[in-house]
Parts: structure tokens; sequence; C-alpha cells
């Protein structure tokens, strides 16, 4: 697993993570600006990363990523939506 990163100039959300091959693969989520706030409009993995966990590792990292910066994130996203849901200890971060 490769650190999660923000590249604001492509208004994405990143981390790195090895698939079974053990090439370094990433998961990733598009979001929109609006202030502190950050929509989270599509996530996604690779799919040689799909079935492993690497998406649910990656929310978890960006919901601490959003509460070490103080952004809020808005869900739009199915995925994300879901996965919030399941995780009520990060619903102070929700928008």
């Amino acid at each position: 697993m490769t650190d999660f990163r923000d590249v604001p100039a492509e208004q994405r959300f990143e981390q790195g993570f090895t698939d079974p091959d053990g090439a370094l693969r990433v998961v990733w989520a598009d979001y929109s600006i609006q202030g502190d706030r950050r929509p989270i409009l599509h996530v996604e993995a690779e799919p040689e990363l799909r079935g492993s966990g690497a998406a649910g590792q990656f929310m978890q990292s960006l919901a601490d990523h959003a509460r070490a910066e103080g952004l809020k994130l808005a869900p739009r996203c199915s995925y994300a939506v879901i996965w919030f849901k399941r995780h009520p200890d990060y619903d102070d971060v929700l928008a």
C-alpha cells in the first residue's frame, strides 16, 4: 500500500495497493470543491483490486484525511454512501 494523497489538479484522492500479482494498482475518488466540502462523485478501484478490500481501506484513509484536514465529505457515489452508512464512527466528517 502507498500513502493516501490528494491530487488537487485532478480533483481526485488516490491511494495505491499491491494486487495479488505484486503490481501496484490504484483506488481513487473524484471530487468537486465547494469551500471546505468535497462532494465525492465517484469511487473506483482498478479491476485487479476489486473484491480485495482495497476500496474499503481507501475509504477509511479518505475519512481519516478529511478529519485531519478539517474537510467535510458529501458522498454522492453509491459506494461512498453505503460505506459511510456502515461506518457511523466517521459521521463527523460528513457535510
